[in-house]
C-alpha cells in the first residue's frame, strides 16, 4: 500500500533511476504520465528538480532535499500501515537491519537476542551487505537501522554512536605470534596473509599503511568472506585481519594479536539511521541497545 502521492512517487523512482524510460518500466505506466508528474512539481514548488542530460537526469540540490523528504515520508508510512494492522500495539514487530559481515558474525544477533528477552513481540529482518550497501539501505529507508564501518564524514545518513575499533591478527594456535600482545605491521608482513579485496574499508587501510611502510605486499588468499578466512587460518595457511567487536572468542579455534599501526584508526564502527526520521518505538529501543553496546568497546 502507498500513501505517498503519485507525484513523489513517480519522482523518487526516476531519482532512483535516473531516466523517466527505466521509472516508467519500474512502475508499469507510460513514460508521459510520469513526465507529467515531475513538470507538475516542479511548476508547484517553483524549482527545477532534475538536470536533463542526453543519458538520463540527475537530482539538483533542491530535488536532493526533495527526495530526501520522500524516502523519510515513506518509511513512516510503511511503519504507520504495519501499525495500523494490528489492533494491539503489542503484537508483534519488525526491525530491519542491515550490517556488514563483520557486524552480523556475532555482535548484532547478540544484541537482538538480548533485546528479545525483554521484547519477545518484537522479530528482526537481518540483511548482511557491505558497508556501502548498509549506508544506502538507511538512507533510503529500506532499513531502519546500520551498522557498519566507515571511513570519513557521513552525509546521508544521522550517526548515532561512532566508535575506532582496533583491528587484530587471526593466527593459528600454536603459531609462533601466539600469545603476543601487540604485533607491528612490518612483522606481519612477514608471514603468508589472507586478506579481504580492496572493496573493504580494512584492506584499503591496510594497503595504505603498507605503503606507508615501504612493504610490498602479495597475499596468498584474498577473500571477503570471514568463514573461509577462520578456515584457511585454521588449517595453517596464513593470517587473517579482522576488527575487534569484542566478540572474539577462544573457541573459534585460533590466537588473537593486536595490529599496532595508526593508520587503522581512520576507521569507525556506526550506528546509522535516517536522518529527520522518527522511527517506530520498536526500531528506536533496538537502536539505544546496539548504541550502548558499541560504546562499550571505545
Amino acid at each position: 500500500m502507498q500513501l505517498l502521492p503519485v507525484g513523489l512517487t513517480y519522482f523518487a523512482e526516476v531519482a532512483r533511476s535516473g531516466s523517466v524510460t527505466e521509472a516508467a518500466r519500474a512502475l508499469t505506466v507510460a513514460p508521459s504520465a510520469i513526465s507529467r508528474q515531475i513538470a507538475k512539481l516542479e511548476a508547484e514548488l517553483g524549482v527545477p528538480l532534475f538536470a536533463r542530460h542526453p543519458r538520463g537526469m540527475t537530482l539538483t540540490d533542491a530535488g536532493a532535499r526533495l527526495l530526501a523528504h520522500a524516502r523519510r515520508t515513506e518509511a513512516e508510512s510503511a511503519a504507520l500501515i504495519g501499525e495500523l494492522r494490528h489492533a494491539d500495539a503489542s503484537e508483534a514487530r519488525r526491525v530491519a537491519v542491515a550490517c556488514s559481515e563483520g557486524f552480523g558474525r556475532r555482535m548484532v544477533p547478540r544484541v537482538m537476542s538480548e533485546f528479545r528477552r525483554a521484547h519477545p513481540e518484537v522479530s528482526f529482518q537481518l540483511d548482511i551487505v557491505t558497508r556501502q550497501e548498509a549506508t544506502r539501505r538507511v538512507a533510503e529507508g529500506i532499513a531502519d537501522v546500520a551498522v557498519t564501518y566507515t571511513m570519513g564524514p557521513q552525509h546521508d545518513v544521522r550517526v548515532e554512536c561512532a566508535v575506532v575499533t582496533e583491528v587484530v591478527a587471526v593466527v593459528p594456535c600454536g603459531h609462533e605470534l601466539a600469545g603476543r600482545e601487540r604485533l607491528g605491521l612490518a612483522e606481519l608482513c612477514a608471514y603468508p596473509l589472507a586478506l579481504a579485496s580492496s572493496r573493504t574499508s580494512q584492506r584499503e587501510l591496510f594497503d595504505l599503511g603498507a605503503r606507508m611502510e615501504g612493504i610490498e605486499v602479495a597475499p596468498v588468499l584474498v577473500c571477503d568472506g570471514l568463514a573461509p578466512l577462520y578456515e584457511f587460518v585454521r588449517d595453517g595457511g596464513g593470517i587473517a585481519l579482522v576488527g575487534d567487536l569484542g566478540d572474539l572468542d577462544d573457541s573459534d579455534g585460533v590466537a588473537y594479536v593486536r595490529l599496532d599501526h595508526p593508520v587503522f584508526r581512520q576507521r569507525e564502527a556506526q550506528v546509522q539511521t535516517m536522518p529527520g526520521r522518527r522511527l517506530p518505538w520498536s526500531a528506536r529501543q533496538f537502536t539505544g541497545l546496539l548504541v550502548a553496546r558499541l560504546r562499550e568497546l571505545g
